[in-house]
């Protein structure tokens, strides 16, 4: 069978608990690693070049995008921030299934490119349980939280394009669910055409 690590596109509305979830998967499992993306805003006081984001000065990032290195990118308030293709690429290579957490035009940008990633959106069971955990951080305005609503009406547009839609109600529950949505997809037939292949040559030598 192929080893080859899977790539997980983790998309969701804010408030999903994505960030959460990202975390106690790898805490939980020892197979994942999560996608660092490259960046040309200034480090924060405690954030490391190859840990938290690969910095970059603008021209680097520039030349980044002109060599295609970059799997996807965008630009956010004066910034770009991007996912490297050669980081994805040695953890793939190494059987380890990177985890992405993006935005929706990112996601399809990815499906584009990559058309065997795998892409997976996180939602609350309700609305109303959306919007509870929203207020229920009490880090956010009242204005913040009705723009992050209104961009959740946009965002649940695109649903429909990814493979998995995971309802985040128990962290637990759903950690799991997302680590069996992966292990069944090492398992999909067109993932593994030269075992497929193999097989095929080997029973044919019995046929007469």
């Amino acid at each position: 069978m192929d080893n080859r690590g899977i790539l997980t596109v983790v998309s969701g509305f804010s408030g999903a608990g994505k960030g959460t979830l990202m975390k106690r998967l790898l805490e939980k499992y020892d197979t994942y690693s999560l996608s660092i993306s490259a960046t040309t805003r200034a480090p924060r006081e405690g954030e490391e070049h190859g840990r938290e984001y690969f910095f970059h000065s603008k021209e680097e990032f520039e030349e980044l995008i002109s060599q295609d290195a970059l799997i996807e990118y965008a630009q956010y308030v004066e910034n770009y921030y991007g996912t490297p293709r050669s980081y994805v690429e040695e953890q793939l290579q190494a059987g380890r299934n990177v985890i992405l957490e993006i935005e929706i035009q990112g996601a399809m940008k990815i499906k584009e490119k990559i058309p065997e990633a795998l892409l997976v959106f996180v939602t609350p069971p309700t609305v109303e349980e959306l919007e509870r955990r929203l207020t229920g951080r009490g880090t956010e305005t009242a204005q913040v939280i009705a723009d992050r609503l209104a961009r959740a009406g946009e965002e649940a547009e695109g649903m429909g394009q990814y493979d998995y839609i995971l309802v985040n109600d128990t962290v637990e529950e759903c950690v799991d669910h997302l680590h069996q949505i992966i292990v069944s997809e090492h398992s999909r037939a067109s993932r593994n055409a030269e075992f497929i292949a193999d097989i095929q040559k080997q029973t044919k030598a019995f046929q007469k």
